[in-house]
């Protein structure tokens, strides 16, 4: 290797390896400061838009059976470096898998050729900073897949929930993909939910493009909500505050009917609430809670409504009519 060669090869190693870091589940902000500051310099950016370009590349070529023997290859005990080859003992696409195995081994080209999934527990909510500069909030028990290159940003929410505020890059889409609907950020925070078949997104900030399964489009302006069925998309005015307030750790209730009001609050929950009172569950309820704590809705639900909590088996808790003293 010559003089002239040794700043781009250690900046394509490094690349690798700041898109590894990246993509590992946990990211501490210190980490996300220090890849800025390293991505400061031309000849650093540089190495890691080829970075970004092979991994796209790459992912285009995911069922080839040649790629599909490699990472098969990979997986078995003692694959190292002499395992980048086909089964037919040619190299595997040439300069794009010596980049990134020259740069940090088969790790990190394992790495690359697998989108970083970001996921949370029942009761948990998380926080993930991407690379370029957005951030994604994570509700309770949910799952996203992140998908960074060159030309384009994409989100696959696989399940759950997730609040986006997208930072502006003209020249590469921040698409959010839920089952057949796609949601294309326009410079936005907004809220994405997969319920079953259905979708519902919300606008809080900017613009949105919603395509259905249909193949209908749905602009969303701020405090504006769709939901996508599998017969396309309706939209509605919302409260964005209240859709929105699980993201400050509390579900905000105005006027909703007391059984969905009790499902929102087991989405949070492992020891479940089940309402066993017909005559209440479509009565209206209104009230702030902190985001799984079961005690507080347990105790507001049965003063308002006249409600008993019986202890379950194995920790859920059932709300019943109360009794009254001539019953």
């Amino acid at each position: 290797m010559s003089a002239s060669q040794k700043p781009a090869a250690t900046a394509d190693r490094e690349a690798a390896e700041w898109f590894a870091r990246l993509g590992s589940t946990s990211v501490p902000t210190e980490t996300i400061h220090a890849f800025f500051a390293w991505r400061a310099a031309p000849e650093n950016a540089a190495a890691y838009k080829r970075i970004e370009g092979h991994w796209e590349r790459m992912g285009r070529l995911r069922g080839d059976p040649e790629i599909e023997a490699l990472t098969a290859a990979i997986g078995k005990p003692g694959a190292g470096r002499a395992s980048a080859r086909t089964p037919f003992g040619r190299p595997v696409f040439g300069a794009v898998l010596a980049v990134l195995v020259a740069g940090a081994g088969i790790g990190v080209w394992w790495a690359l050729t697998r989108p970083p999934v970001y996921a949370t527990a029942v009761g948990e909510q998380r926080t993930v900073q991407l690379a370029d500069g957005s951030v994604i909030r994570l509700d309770t028990d949910s799952r996203i897949r992140v998908r960074l290159s060159d030309g384009a940003r994409r989100i696959d929410l696989l399940q759950g929930q997730a609040l986006f505020e997208v930072a502006h890059d003209a020249a590469r889409p921040f698409v959010v993909s839920a089952d057949a609907t796609t949601v294309t950020a326009l410079g936005t925070v907004f809220d994405v939910r997969r319920a079953g078949p259905d979708v519902r997104v919300v606008l809080v900030q900017g613009r949105v493009r919603v395509d259905d399964p249909r193949g209908g489009q749905t602009v969303l302006a701020p405090s504006q909500a769709a939901t996508v069925t599998p017969r396309g998309a309706q939209a509605r005015r919302v409260d964005a505050a209240v859709a929105t307030s699980w993201a400050e750790g509390r579900l905000v209730f105005s006027g909703a009917p007391l059984g969905e009001a009790v499902a929102e609050v087991n989405r949070y929950l492992t020891d479940k609430v089940i309402l066993d009172a017909p005559g209440v569950a479509g009565t209206p309820i209104s009230g702030a809670f902190r985001v799984g704590d079961r005690g507080a809705f347990v105790s507001a639900a049965s003063e308002v409504f006249a409600l008993e909590a019986q202890p379950q088996p194995r920790g859920a808790v059932k709300l019943v009519p109360r009794r009254t003293k001539n019953s």
